[in-house]
């Protein structure tokens, strides 16, 4: 009930349509208490992934309806280049693929390049011609909704754009 529009997220909440946009399906801010880890200067961003594997159905809960884990630490090869994408699930409601990377500190210009990165292999390699366009969600400690809105194209709706006035 964060959501700015309430009155679509009951709808779908009551069943009378099928989600659209990934907003009416993945929450922000999301809580991740129930992973156990203490926020510290030595946590790392693998100890924030092992634990949501660990709870990886309290997760996709959080995150939203209809969501499925696809792999962790997926790598992709880029010519003689190897990436590792932290998190790959798939959204059943929406028909595609939804890419999370994590970041243990506040967003920066280089996390969403990098996302956006990954987004765009999903798009061109991996989804099939019936499913929809990749989805990327940046886990973050903090975010800076400027750099965010001047770092992703104008009109961008497959990555969550921050709400004005607040999360």
């Amino acid at each position: 009930m964060l959501s700015n529009d309430k009155e679509s997220v009951l709808a779908v909440a009551r069943k009378e349509r099928i989600p659209e946009t990934p907003q009416e399906v993945i929450k922000d801010p999301m809580i991740l208490e129930f992973v156990g880890l203490k926020m510290n200067s030595a946590f790392y961003e693998t100890d924030l992934e092992g634990a949501i594997i660990s709870h990886i159905t309290d997760f996709l809960l959080e995150l939203g309806k209809g969501f499925s884990f696809v792999a962790r630490q997926k790598r992709i090869m880029l010519e003689d280049d190897e990436f590792f994408i932290d998190l790959v699930l798939y959204n059943r409601l929406l028909r595609c693929f939804v890419i999370i990377e994590i970041k243990t500190g506040k967003i920066t210009h280089q996390d969403i390049g990098q996302l956006q990165m990954y987004v765009n292999y999903y798009d061109r390699i991996e989804k099939l011609p019936d499913e929809n366009p990749t989805i990327g969600i940046l886990l973050c400690a903090g975010k800076n909704d400027s750099a965010v809105k001047m770092t992703l194209p104008e009109g961008n709706k497959r990555t969550a754009q921050p709400n004005k006035g607040g999360r």
